[in-house]
């Protein structure tokens, strides 16, 4: 080929480069570009988005429709109105259970505020044995309920380890029946629960811990203050909000509790029933060939209202002692 038919492809071929391209080309790209920055997002997120639709907003949404009706697991009912409610408060067992569950919120959440706090604050440090027992302190949370149940089931019975190593001690002159009494099996029930949230806890504290500045105890030491008044006037106060959050936890927990009480009185709650909880009371009434599914889910709205107060309550005292 000559010199003078290269140039001229070479001529040619800038010329093709050089032309506009098509406006329906470049409005194809513009619409990948607004399909990929604007659409793509929501359909990664369609699936989770269903997924809650469908298994709680919808669930929620029966829930409250059920509550207003005499449904039972055979047969789908007729609207009552209120009825249901107005029956849990004549029924032994709600007022049973409704006690137990405020009872138990009383006497679990300070502890579960203050002893995960201490924990944090006494193994914060970076060396290899406070590695071992922040370790040690968050095992029982990975562990499952039927675990621990064995486990305290084992320990608190009238012949395990405590019984036996307190009678050792003389102590006491005859078991406690930690398993067998009222009293006995609703406190039982939260001492494990604070042993199994003390380690769970304690790393929130521990993420918390880690964002208060040196230079605070550094100067508070050099004010002669010791350990006990750096940890009441330096990281308590730096770790407020983080305490709020696990009052705020704690109490759906605390007030929510099945597991421990279930799992230690092997599902029966206790003597005559009289550590019901609330969530064992919803249990039993909404599962089972004669569940009364109206009823249940009236006892879970109630549920999910006393909740919704307590929290209210706690964000209201939180913003008046910010203030």
């Amino acid at each position: 080929m000559s010199n003078a038919a290269l140039a001229a492809d070479r001529s040619e071929a800038r010329t093709a480069s050089d032309r506009p391209e098509p406006m329906n080309t470049r409005h194809g790209k513009k619409q990948d570009r607004k399909f990929g920055t604007i659409i793509a997002p929501y359909l990664f997120v369609l699936p989770a988005f269903v997924i809650v639709f469908v298994f709680i907003v919808l669930a929620a949404l029966n829930t409250f429709r059920l509550a207003f009706t005499d449904s039972t697991l055979l047969r789908p009912g007729k609207f009552v109105g209120f009825e249901n409610f107005i029956k849990l408060f004549h029924d032994e067992y709600f007022l049973t259970a409704l006690l137990n569950s405020t009872i138990y919120v009383i006497c679990v959440v300070p502890f579960m505020v203050i002893l995960p706090l201490i924990l944090a604050y006494l193994v914060k440090g970076n060396s290899r044995i406070m590695g071992f027992f922040r370790t040690a302190f968050y095992m029982p949370v990975v562990m499952s309920a039927v675990v621990v149940g064995m486990i305290w089931t084992n320990l608190l019975d009238s012949a395990g380890l405590v019984n036996s190593v307190l009678k050792a001690l003389k102590i006491i002159s005859k078991p406690i029946p930690f398993l067998t009494d009222r009293w006995g099996v609703l406190f039982s029930s939260m001492f494990v629960t604070i042993w199994l949230g003390l380690g769970y806890y304690m790393v929130i504290y521990l993420t918390a811990l880690a964002n208060i500045d040196e230079s605070l105890y550094e100067a508070a030491s050099l004010d002669g203050a010791g350990p006990v008044r750096q940890f009441i006037y330096v990281t308590m106060p730096g770790v407020r909000s983080t305490m709020m959050l696990i009052m705020m936890l704690s109490t759906i927990a605390a007030f929510r509790v099945f597991n421990e009480i279930y799992v230690l009185t092997n599902g029966s709650a206790g003597p005559g029933g009289m550590d019901m909880t609330m969530s064992m009371l919803i249990k039993r009434e909404g599962t089972g060939i004669q569940a009364r599914t109206g009823y249940a889910s009236a006892i879970s709205i109630v549920v999910l209202v006393i909740v919704g107060v307590m929290l209210i309550v706690q964000q209201i005292v939180q913003k008046r002692g910010e203030d």
